[in-house]
């Protein structure tokens, strides 16, 4: 199926093991190792579960990100991956196993299950040639790597609104444009632990997507400025994982993204709160999720405050702020929660008798 056999491999392709989808790697290298016969092709493992450092017997062919996160394989060892139709098919037509049902989920920020209700268990057989029908789908780890021929995936699912692409071969962003341009009623993407490419030249707008997740794809904030003209009606972002330490707008502050209501910055590498302050005008923001970052600070941000005037109430619409996990534990910083003006929910790793907001839990 798809290109499963296929021996031509590039740099920077991404790829799995055959018979194991969850096996990741990208392609370093491709040709003759010296002391051995025929093609090999070099792979740099995501899990790290390699045997060198992309260096056989002294003769470096490429430089891993780690010693033993490479490894040479033969090419009828590795798949290039199956299109998007092929892993629906995959997925949904025929008997469904104990474990693809059990992966019917998606993560959400706290790392709970939350039920994809797509094609529940006992409704499977019936969406058997009935795809037109299906919603939502859920596609982790299977080895997807494009949307396929030209108005394929159209035809048959046109009207897909959720898709969770999770742990695929996804590397390049016109991939993904030619799957949402496929699927014109996607509103909701989730392409987490798919490595994606740092240029986005090849995304177009995409004015009907409302939640993007993009969990542990090494992007980082310069590419979410590119994002925000791409991305008119985004409601959440999430960005989790992506080791992120500066938010890096184009001007003072991060401008546009009019209809985020949910940012999650979760697990990152963020340590100063000045980061944060530049989130500060984003006018629709209700949640801002912080947990597992290095922060040790925080503070309402004022023209008084900063060296940075303001040109309207920052954070004026935030109601939830996730700070769990971080190294916050001054009075100061507990006390300033107090000055944010609609903020309802926090959560903090602190001492409860630090923590008591003014605001009206009840308030709107």
């Amino acid at each position: 199926m798809g290109n499963e056999s296929d021996s031509t491999f590039t740099i920077g392709q991404r790829v799995h093991s055959v018979g194991d989808s969850r096996r990741i790697g990208t392609v370093k290298y491709v040709g003759p190792i010296q002391g051995y016969s025929g093609d090999w092709v070099g792979v740099d493992w995501d899990n790290g579960d390699g045997k060198n450092d992309g260096s056989v017997n002294g003769v470096r062919y490429f430089q891993a990100k780690s010693d033993n996160s490479a490894s040479f394989v033969r090419p009828k060892n590795l798949a290039a991956g199956i299109t998007l139709l092929e892993a629906l098919v995959l997925r949904y037509r025929g008997e469904s196993t104990n474990e693809e049902e059990d992966e019917m989920y998606v993560l959400s920020s706290s790392n709970k299950r939350v039920s994809v209700q797509l094609v529940g268990k006992d409704t499977i057989q019936n969406k058997l040639s009935h795809f037109e029908k299906l919603s939502s789908a859920s596609l982790a780890y299977l080895g997807v790597s494009s949307a396929g021929p030209p108005n394929e995936i159209s035809s048959v699912a046109p009207n897909l609104k959720e898709l969770d692409l999770t742990g695929n071969l996804f590397s390049k962003w016109k991939d993904v444009a030619a799957i949402c341009q496929e699927l014109p009623a996607l509103v909701a993407l989730n392409l987490s632990n798919n490595r994606m490419a740092q240029n986005l030249t090849y995304l177009p707008i995409l004015g009907n997507i409302r939640v993007l997740v993009l969990n542990y794809t090494g992007l980082k904030w310069a590419q979410v400025e590119s994002l925000k003209d791409l991305l008119p009606s985004i409601e959440e972002l999430h960005l989790m994982g992506n080791e992120i330490s500066e938010i890096t707008p184009t001007s003072k502050f991060v401008q546009g993204f009019s209809c985020l209501r949910v940012l999650n910055l979760e697990a990152n590498q963020i340590s100063e709160w000045g980061e944060i302050v530049k989130l500060s005008e984003l006018t629709s923001l209700e949640q801002l999720h912080l947990n597992k970052n290095n922060l040790s600070q925080v503070f309402y941000p004022t023209s008084d405050s900063t060296v940075i005037s303001f040109t309207i109430e920052a954070f004026k619409n935030l109601r939830c702020l996730l700070l769990g996990d971080n190294n916050i534990s001054d009075v100061d910083s507990v006390d300033s929660l107090n000055s944010f003006p609609l903020l309802t929910d926090v959560h903090i790793t602190t001492s409860p008798s630090l923590l008591t907001l003014k605001h009206d839990p009840l308030h709107n």
